[in-house]
Order: C-alpha cells, then structure tokens, then sequence
C-alpha cells in the first residue's frame, strides 16, 4: 500500500515550504520511503498524489527519481560499484554526498545548479582542476542511475556543462608540475635522512628508499609492496604488481628493469621477509615531509622523485618507450608531458659526449 503526508516548516526568512514524503508499506513494514520539498503545499499534493499512484499501477520498480544523495548513498552500497573505484574517485564522492548539490533530485539536476556547485567549491579555495574531478565523477555516478537502480537522472546536461564551465574557468586541467629537486637539496635530504634513521626508534633506511624511488621511478607505494619472489637477480629485474592505470584496477603486472645503483640498494635490504621494503608508504612519506620541511625546502613532493628520476633517464638517451618501460606509463604524451622536466644545460653534456 502507499501513501504519502505533508510536514510543514518555515525557513529563517518567515518563507514556507511543504514537505511530501511518500511510503510504502507491506504486512506494517516500510519497504519505501522518498520525500521532496516544495514552496506551495498544492505542488506537494500533486507530486505526492501521483506518485502514489505510480508506486499503486507499477509497484517499486517503476522508473522513479531520488535525491543526488540518495543516489549516492545507493551506489557506496554496491560493492561491484564503489569498492573497484580508485581512492581519489570514492574521496571525492564522498565528499559529493556531503555536498549542497546533494539534495538536488537526479531527474532536475540543471547546469545552473553544477554552475553555482562550482562556484561554491571555488570559494573554499577549491583549485579548477579539482572541481573538474567534482563534475566528472557526479556524472560516472549519475550515470548508473537507470542501469542499474531503475532510478531517471538528468545526464544529458553534463555534455553542455563540461564546456560552460571550462569556458567560465570553473573547471580545467591540472597545472603541469616541473619541480625536480637540485642536487644540492638531495645533498641535504640524504644527510638529514641519514641523521632520522640512525635514532633508536627507526627502523626505515630511508636514504636507500630516497635513492631507490629516484632510480626506479616508482611510486612510494609501489616501492614498499616489491617482494622478494618477484625478483630476478640474473636479469636484475623485478615485477610491479598492480601497477597503477586508470583504465584497468588490478592486475597490470609489469617486469621492470632495475637500472643503475637501484639493483644493489635492493640485494643490502634485509631478506628475512616477504617484502623488500616491508614499510608503511605513508610513514615514508611523513618522514620525508618532516625533514624536507625543517631544511625549509619549500614545493617539493615525494612523487617529485619519480620526475627527477625519469626526467634523468632521458637526459642519459634512453628513448620515451624505453623510460616507459621503467615507469610503467601506457600514455607515452603523459610520460612526456607530465613526467619529465629536463635541465637545459644538461644537453651541454650529451653534445660533448
């Protein structure tokens, strides 16, 4: 059986708003419960009337609209959704739910309400780059809206969205990044580093990680899940398990050479256990920051290294597909643009060479 009632209330300003919950209910059971806000109670009736009447001639699995939260909150429940979703993708949803936007109902999202989202998010200091993740993955999510759980979303909007909003410079691309550390700041890095680990309570070679994420450009988590099974000594390799790309969660295993010094700061790591670096990445990550911020280094990030070290390999000649295969980038324009930042006066030596 359904039914619905109307509730009102009065906003801060004296303005009054309706509103309209509809249930359904089985055997004294609520199987179903969706509400709507409206500022006339005669739009709360006819909205409450008809549905109910839609819920009475096609029962529950007739095409309905729910608030963005609510589709939200439906889709972190879908464990084959959410859990194959990478962390920046299900932080940013998470943070969506929490969003004003939320309460929006999917089938009367408008580009006025992604515009003034954007805006909002701008004002907290929200960079465009960021916002663009905001919009992108609000439209993953609404799109599995009626696939999925029968539910009508407005996606069609986000195509005439995506470019008002790159136009008003709410959303773009992510500023190239070209710090690389100088040698004498890696100078200092390392003596600092050396100085941390030698106290009783560390237990990190953190100079021989420092070292090695530089050597092997990879990233800190990768460096801390290489095992020892993967390795092979004759071929001074290694495999990457699960190396990270966007277009594929798990299984992207990859051989990488191991070139350089990054070979022998492996065989000197203890080979009692199953990993080689058998370390937290974040604790690596926080031990670098502290120190990086007490030499007053300023604007350098640990992933910094895995520029430094790629952008090293193509100022030795290696090719891009050769570099490639240490970084493990399956988008070589990426590897070009994002990842290498070479020195110009370092061509000085490959001419003398």
């Amino acid at each position: 059986m359904a039914y619905f009632n109307i509730e009102k209330r009065t906003l801060n300003n004296g303005d009054p708003r309706y509103k309209v919950t509809v249930f359904v209910k089985k055997h004294g059971a609520i199987l179903h419960r969706e509400s709507k806000t409206f500022k006339k109670k005669a739009l709360a009736n006819t909205f409450g009337k008809n549905r109910v009447a839609d819920l009475e001639e096609n029962g529950l699995n007739s095409l309905r609209a729910c608030t963005i939260g609510k589709l939200i909150d439906l889709y972190m429940n879908d464990k084959d959704l959410f859990d194959n979703d990478g962390r920046t993708k299900q932080f940013c949803i998470r943070l969506l739910r929490d969003c004003e936007i939320s309460k929006i109902y999917t089938n009367e999202l408008k580009v006025s309400d992604l515009i003034e989202h954007c805006r909002s998010r701008r004002s907290t200091g929200t960079k465009p780059a960021t916002i663009s993740h905001d919009i992108s993955y609000l439209k993953a999510v609404m799109k599995k809206a009626k696939p999925v759980f029968n539910i009508d979303a407005n996606v069609l909007i986000f195509e005439e969205a995506f470019t008002l909003l790159t136009d008003m410079e709410l959303i773009g691309k992510s500023e190239k990044r070209t710090r690389r550390p100088t040698e004498s700041e890696l100078d200092e890095l390392r003596t600092a580093l050396t100085k941390r680990q030698e106290h009783h309570a560390n237990k990190i070679p953190l100079t021989d990680i420092l070292d090695f994420s530089i050597l092997s450009c990879m990233r800190i988590s990768e460096v801390c899940s290489l095992q020892w099974e993967d390795l092979n000594q004759d071929h001074k390799t290694i495999l990457v398990r699960n190396r990270k790309d966007p277009r594929k969660k798990q299984g992207n295993h990859m051989i990488v050479p191991l070139l350089g010094g990054s070979f022998d700061i492996v065989m000197k790591q203890n080979k009692e256990q199953k990993l080689i670096f058998p370390y937290n990445p974040k604790s690596v990550s926080a031990a670098f920051q502290r120190v990086r911020n007490k030499l007053n280094i300023t604007d350098l990030r640990y992933h910094d290294l895995r520029r430094e070290g790629a952008s090293r390999l193509f100022e030795k000649g290696y090719s891009i597909e050769e570099v490639a295969q240490v970084t493990g980038h399956r988008n070589l324009n990426t590897l070009w643009t994002v990842y290498t930042q070479l020195f110009p006066h370092k061509l000085h030596d490959k001419y003398s060479s």
